[in-house]
């Protein structure tokens, strides 16, 4: 009568302790885009190098690159939900496109393109909504 007993109370005490300790687990928060990512994506939108830019294009391209990549992390960091910031990020995007288009032409535009996705690839994951306009 005492070992079914003892083998009751020693499986009950196990399965007991086993969910405790489940339960301390905590799951980690989703990450915030942070400053290094923006300075990432940044020095991605940046390399410019071996596309035959002019002088004035590259100074022109860095310039709106910097408030390009303020106002996606402006959007991100907002307070709205993910359809008003995809809705941003859709307008933010188009008006981005028709600047690219305009400084650089479609044969310059399609070569920074491929350049630019490139280089965002391994870290297009962390950009969350933003990755949809690369």
């Amino acid at each position: 009568m005492k070992k079914p007993f003892f083998l009751f109370a020693l499986l009950f005490v196990a399965l007991f302790a086993f969910n405790a300790e489940a339960q301390s687990l905590k799951v980690p928060k989703a990450e915030i885009p942070t400053a290094d990512l923006q300075k990432q994506l940044l020095g991605a939108l940046d390399s410019v190098d071996g596309l035959g830019l002019s002088s004035d294009q590259a100074t022109k391209l860095k310039a709106n690159n910097k408030s390009f990549a303020g106002e996606i992390f402006k959007i991100l960091g907002g307070t709205g939900t993910d359809d008003a910031k995809k809705g941003l990020l859709n307008s933010l995007g188009g008006e981005r496109q028709k600047f690219l288009t305009g400084l650089l032409g479609n044969d310059l535009l399609g070569k920074y393109t491929k350049k630019i996705n490139g280089l965002i690839k391994p870290f297009k994951s962390k950009l969350g909504l933003a990755s949809l306009l690369f």
